[in-house]
């Protein structure tokens, strides 16, 4: 078992990296403050995993669970409504916690419902597939997307605690899985050169889930990714380089319709159009946009836009991307592997040019 820190002061919380952690009450219930909880999970996940995190909430006054639809494409102002609806049915107070039983969709959901709910109540992270763990279930962005837009509603909130229990990992489509490799791969690129390079070595023994392999995976980007949120909650500065790639990324997940690639496939394909284009800037060596395409190929995961994707299609849908600042386009690009940066004055035909480069039409 590894634990380590996300140091925010009075917001501080752990992150709990290890096995047999659902259903554990010692890893679990510290972080509950009232006698009423409530679980939200999907169709999905919950028959996999909701009778053993049941198990060790068993003290509890109140238990309630709602299992919502499973996929990006129920993102949505009414999903979360329904959450609402269940906890004011059920008469949850404001000491009410909520614990995110899945991947990225339901922890952001969960997280949105908590920050709203009668203000604020507490709530806790269960990530159950590779991309949460590593990504959407540390830091604390909540939300949901819209039709316009992804992400663009939502809040800063941090959970209580994040607990990812590695054996969750075991029941990840293979697909699942390699979406979570991008946002590993993510890390190296933007803030840890020797990590890019143990990806490099090592990408195959995540494919296999070697469990070691994994554990260091999750540990070393959870380790990456608290650095990077610790000096900058609410992505004032460094923290929008952990956006790399996503930017292109969620104009594919726009375009396409949430669902239809997911998340970490867009990413994929959008760190290679950011790697392309820091090289057109004369940043970084066609050789290392070649290295990346190399690693997303082992991982099984896009390097190319969609077939079809236009590149108006791209440049509409990034302007309405939340990392839009007074009318300019802030992309993040690489200066060196493990070396990122914020740039606003990229000439829109030097986007196309990465674009078309990239398979765009």
């Amino acid at each position: 078992m590894h634990c380590l820190n996300v140091e925010l002061g009075e917001r501080s919380y752990p992150i709990v990296i290890g096995s047999q952690l659902l259903g554990n009450p010692q890893y679990l219930l510290p972080y509950i403050r009232g006698k009423q909880v409530c679980v939200v999970t999907n169709e999905t996940v919950a028959p996999l995993y909701l009778s053993r995190l049941l198990a060790g909430l068993s003290e509890f006054d109140r238990v309630d669970t709602i299992e919502l639809p499973d996929g990006e494409a129920f993102k949505t102002l009414d999903t979360v409504n329904r959450i609402f609806d269940l906890l004011l049915e059920r008469r949850h107070n404001r000491s009410t916690t909520l614990i995110a039983l899945g991947g990225g969709v339901i922890g952001d959901m969960t997280g949105f419902a908590a920050a709203c709910y009668q203000r604020g109540v507490d709530f806790v992270q269960v990530p159950t597939t590779l991309l949460a763990q590593v990504d959407s279930s540390v830091g604390g962005k909540t939300g949901v997307n819209h039709p316009l837009g992804k992400n663009m509603i939502g809040a800063f909130y941090q959970p209580r605690v994040v607990l990812a229990d590695m054996d969750t990992l075991a029941t990840l489509p293979e697909r699942e899985l390699s979406a979570g490799i991008a946002e590993v791969i993510k890390y190296g690129l933007i803030c840890d050169e020797p990590f890019f390079h143990w990806l490099e070595d090592n990408v195959a023994r995540l494919m296999a889930r070697e469990p070691q392999a994994l554990a260091y995976a999750v540990d070393r980007s959870c380790r990456d990714k608290a650095a990077v949120v610790t000096e900058d909650e609410r992505e004032s500065g460094r923290r929008a380089m952990l956006n790399f790639g996503h930017t292109f990324g969620h104009a594919i997940e726009t375009v396409q319709g949430y669902g239809q690639w997911l998340h970490g496939e867009a990413v994929a394909a959008g760190m290679v159009m950011a790697a392309e284009l820091s090289r057109l800037r004369g940043t970084i060596e066609a050789e290392l946009v070649d290295r990346l395409r190399a690693l997303l190929a082992a991982a099984k995961l896009p390097q190319a836009a969609p077939r079809g994707m236009s590149v108006q299609q791209f440049l509409d849908a990034m302007a309405v991307d939340k990392k839009v600042l007074d009318g300019r386009l802030r992309l993040i690009l690489l200066r060196a592997l493990g070396d990122a940066q914020i740039v606003e004055d990229t000439p829109k035909e030097l986007i196309a040019r990465a674009l078309r480069n990239c398979g765009a039409v």
